[in-house]
């Protein structure tokens, strides 16, 4: 115990974080894919987390006869690399073990694992082989928490409780350092590892045996199933899901639209993180077809405009209203991602302005995908892309001149490149804080906090709130958010504002701050108006 808490200690002194290079590499990837997959897909229910709580013929049943029906015989690694290659794929994270326990690799550590079922083979070791081929860098998702061990050492499942870390239990420890050596000496470089549970004592191990390693979950933000409201250039990563499960989902599920998922990964980029975008493969090893096709739809996207999701970092403001800006790393590229409620139609001439860009005698607009000569069947239509810099912010006129779709109906956004540009403005910046609800008056307190008010003398301050009520995230995507009135601020500090609400409903709340350019939001927040 002694000896292996020295040795603890002496890995921990030595590497202690990602290496900065590598933290730069995996923030220029942006855009990964996140496997979930293990034996209880057969049962189409929440991965592993079914055992705590479970009966105890409910885990005898899991334990033993599960593993004996796991029989992946569909399952082709090659084409979900293929997919993933065209979808824009730059990293991989598989679920090497999940809560549970059972290793998807013929692990030497325990008989739950891939080699004790019908299909018998490595599945961890081929989904590395494929993926490293198209170019996709390999990456696991390994659990510290490990039920099974639990179970047979009369411990009760359950994940943050006490006594279940491996910090507390010095047996596990051992179990996830031998695990995650056999996972690290046996498949060659390994670029990302994604700890879902207590990292001390894992991460170190995988920064020794592999010191490229980029530890996402346990060495960076890692926020789950949403985006943060505001931009942040440090390295985070957003994991979400297609639909409301990691793991497949036969029925009962709600996705995602691929248009849906295409803004939420142009939002992520544009706020500075990289988007880990997760699927769940069928018991026997195949695509549900609801998901290969949202991969195919963001393929066709990314196809056009993946210039504007890779080496990219966070423009002076991440949007103006359906506008969203990406910058490329060290240089004074920006792209302006235009993905506004109305669709813009195919042909069809877009007049924009943008408050926080000022072009500059070198600069030059074109659309991505484009080259701004030809409209197809229109030979007298000439469908260039022009600018002019004004007072009010620059100017821009741009047609949507690929033909996407037979039907000219494509509905996802369309990129502008804009290079040689400057900021126009050192933008404003607020926060929003926490509400209140006065049950007594029937009203919310709203608060904000102007943190920088930039470069204006003056700026108005206020709220913008939206009922919620009985909404996930994908259906308050289209919600139509109603302002507050401002008020007029010449520094920074605390402002807020009163207003009635119905009561018995949930509502979402964010501060926003006006520039005489533009408008720049808070993140958003909730309020309960409830008794």
């Amino acid at each position: 115990m002694k000896r292996w808490l020295s040795l603890a200690l002496l890995t921990t002194t030595l590497i202690a974080q990602n290496r900065p290079e590598r933290v730069e590499w995996f923030r220029d990837q942006g855009f990964g894919l996140f496997i979930h997959w293990s034996l209880d897909s057969q049962l189409g229910s929440v991965i592993s987390h079914s055992m705590v709580g479970a009966s105890p013929d409910y885990l005898a049943r899991f334990i033993d006869l599960l593993p004996r029906t796991f029989n992946p015989r569909k399952f082709y690694p090659e084409d979900w690399a293929v997919l993933a290659r065209l979808a824009g794929i730059r990293y991989v994270v598989f679920t090497t073990k999940h809560h549970a326990g059972f290793t998807m690799w013929p692990s030497k550590t325990t008989e739950f694992s891939i080699a004790n079922t019908p299909y018998r083979k490595d599945i961890v070791g081929p989904i590395v082989s494929e993926f490293r081929k198209q170019g996709i860098s390999p990456g696991y998702y390994f659990s510290p928490d490990d039920f099974l061990w639990l179970h047979k050492n009369g411990k009760q499942i359950n994940r943050n409780g006490r006594g279940v870390s491996p910090a507390e239990n010095p047996d596990l420890m051992r179990l996830d350092q031998a695990q995650l050596n056999e996972l690290l000496t046996s498949y060659g470089d390994i670029d990302v590892l994604f700890l879902d549970g207590p990292a001390e004592g894992l991460k170190e191990t995988a920064w020794r045996l592999q010191p490229n390693i980029v530890v996402t979950r346990g060495a960076m933000e890692t926020p789950e199933q949403y985006i943060p409201g505001m931009a942040n250039d440090v390295p985070w990563e957003a994991c979400l899901t297609m639909g409301t499960q990691w793991q497949y989902k036969p029925t009962n599920d709600v996705y995602k639209s691929g248009g849906e998922l295409i803004s939420i990964l142009i939002e992520t980029r544009a706020k500075g993180g990289n988007l880990l975008l997760n699927v769940g493969p069928k018991p026997d090893g195949e695509l549900p077809i609801e998901q290969e096709e949202r991969l195919r739809e963001i393929a066709l996207w990314m196809f056009i405009n993946g210039e504007s999701i890779y080496g990219v970092r966070p423009w002076v403001v991440t949007n103006e209203h359906g506008i969203w800006f990406t910058r490329r790393k060290n240089e004074d590229t920006v792209y302006a991602i235009v993905k506004t409620p109305e669709r813009w139609r195919f042909g069809a001439w877009r007049d924009i302005t943008l408050g926080s860009v000022r072009a500059t005698a070198e600069t030059t607009v074109s659309v991505l995908g484009q080259n701004d000569r030809v409209l197809e069947y229109q030979p007298n239509i000439v469908p260039k892309t022009t600018f002019q810099q004004m007072s009010d912010g620059l100017h821009i006129r741009a047609m949507h001149a690929q033909r996407i779709y037979n039907d000219r109906k494509w509905p996802n956004p369309i990129v502008l490149k804009l290079t040689n540009v400057k900021p126009a403005l050192d933008p404003p910046r607020v926060t929003t804080l926490r509400p209140r609800w006065d049950a007594a008056a029937n009203q919310a307190t709203l608060n904000g906090k102007l943190l920088a008010k930039g470069d204006a003398n003056t700026v108005q301050v206020g709220f913008e709130y939206r009922d919620i009520t009985g909404q996930d995230i994908t259906e308050r995507l289209g919600s139509n958010w109603r302002p507050t009135p401002l008020q007029t601020v010449a520094a920074p500090g605390d402002f807020s504002t009163n207003i009635p609400l119905e009561s018995g409903r949930d509502y979402e709340v964010r501060a926003l701050v006006k520039h005489p350019l533009l408008t720049t939001y808070g993140p958003e927040t909730r309020v309960s108006a409830k008794r």
